[in-house]
């Protein structure tokens, strides 16, 4: 693989910015930063040039929600895996993923915590770690989708506390926030500066209105393992789907694989919240890029199986998706071609958007001098010729 650094320019691309795309544009780097943006060539010297071949030139693509991918798992509790699994991701545009556990024992939490650590600042040519999401156990029984219905539980403070000691680099926390003490949690993790998400929530409109009032910012895969309108006592009860319209503050993670969400959901969710208030997220478990067969959701000895059909990942007995086996590429193309979102839209959708939620966009997300050379080059078929993270190239295609 050829590997760029340094001092370079990218010449014959057309740059997506937040509001436009520059056709035929030009783009200095030095150091890892971007250190211009224009419409004609940049007279220059000492850089190495990069011909974009006439192909698009974007951020590149955040991931917030993503367990592993080829063949590997987070929650594998290795080293490997970790690094793996970043390296699969960037050969599909990723340059930053958010690391997702799933519903497990604590001391399955904890080992794969102290994996993440050793891991967090180590050089690797791959995506880069943003920290790590923890995806349950505090969940819904009866919306578990395909967690682990021994692991889940209601919210134990000496558990949660212990957890919350083990790592510094806890970004995110998947809950329920309906079950008991939910909502203490939620307060807990905001004054740590950790987003509160509900998810695989059977909450209705009032338990969820109460649980954004009390700090819970974002909803987990949108639609997926989540309350909608009930009928209870004859009476009908809005749900979270409705609360997450609702509010236009709270923001959604979609899973926009083609598959989790019909095209007229995806539509409608972009209608409502728009591009500014939804993440794409691939929620990918180990048999991303991967053939069908059957594959361990969670750790590789003791996880949950699940087959692998189609490109599609469901639990054995077919009751339930299993995460998903999208790359990032795959959801801009569905959101393009399915959904018919502007292709600018379906990017910042996965780089703008999810770089505020982390509150990383002060210096990632978007292109613009001086920001972090995090960038892709991929074709109208949204196919990546190559992807680049702080000014290095991490892959290339031979296309």
């Amino acid at each position: 693989m050829e590997i760029v650094s340094g001092k370079y320019k990218i010449t014959n691309g057309h740059i997506i910015t937040e509001n436009t795309i520059i056709a035929n544009g030009t783009l200095l780097i030095d150091n890892g930063k971007i250190l211009g943006v224009e419409k004609d060539n940049i007279e220059s010297t000492d850089f190495t040039e990069i011909n974009a071949k006439g192909n698009y030139i974007s951020p590149g693509f955040i991931d917030i929600h993503v367990h592993g991918g080829g063949g590997f798992d987070f929650m594998d509790e290795t080293e490997e895996a970790f690094l793996k699994t970043a390296s699969l991701h960037a050969r599909f545009g990723t340059t930053s993923l958010l690391a997702t556990t799933l519903t497990a024992d604590k001391p399955g939490i904890l080992r794969t915590l102290d994996v993440y650590n050793r891991v967090h600042e180590r050089s690797h040519a791959g995506a880069k770690f943003l920290g790590i999401h923890l995806e349950g156990p505090y969940f819904s029984l009866n919306q578990r989708g395909a967690q682990d219905p021994q692991y889940i539980r209601d919210p134990d403070p000496k558990e949660y506390m212990e957890i919350l000691e083990r790592s510094p680099h806890i970004k995110r926390w998947s809950i329920a926030p309906e079950k008991k003490g939910a909502i203490e949690l939620g307060k807990i993790l905001c004054k740590k500066g950790i987003i509160p998400s509900m998810a695989h929530t059977d909450a209705v409109y009032d338990e969820a209105k109460l649980a954004f009032e009390n700090g819970f910012s974002l909803l987990t895969h949108f639609y997926s393992a989540m309350s909608g309108v009930v009928r209870k006592n004859a009476m009908r009860h809005a749900g979270v789907i409705e609360a997450g319209y609702l509010h236009d503050e709270l923001d959604v993670e979609i899973i926009a694989d083609g598959i989790h969400l019909p095209e007229a959901l995806l539509k409608l969710i972009y209608k409502i919240k728009g591009a500014d208030r939804i993440s794409l997220i691939t929620d990918a478990m180990r048999g991303a890029a991967m053939p069908n067969g059957i594959y361990k959701l969670g750790n590789a000895v003791n996880g949950m199986d699940v087959k692998v059909v189609g490109d599609v990942a469901k639990l054995m007995d077919g009751s339930a998706f299993a995460g998903s086996t999208a790359t990032a590429n795959r959801l801009i193309s569905t959101m393009v071609n399915i959904a018919e979102v502007r292709l600018i839209d379906a990017i910042k959708m996965l780089t703008a958007t999810p770089a505020r939620i982390m509150k990383i966009n002060q210096h990632t997300g978007t292109i613009k001098k001086g920001m972090d050379a995090d960038l892709v080059i991929f074709n109208k078929e949204i196919e990546i010729n190559r992807t680049i993270s702080k000014g290095s190239t991490i892959f290339t295609s031979e296309k």
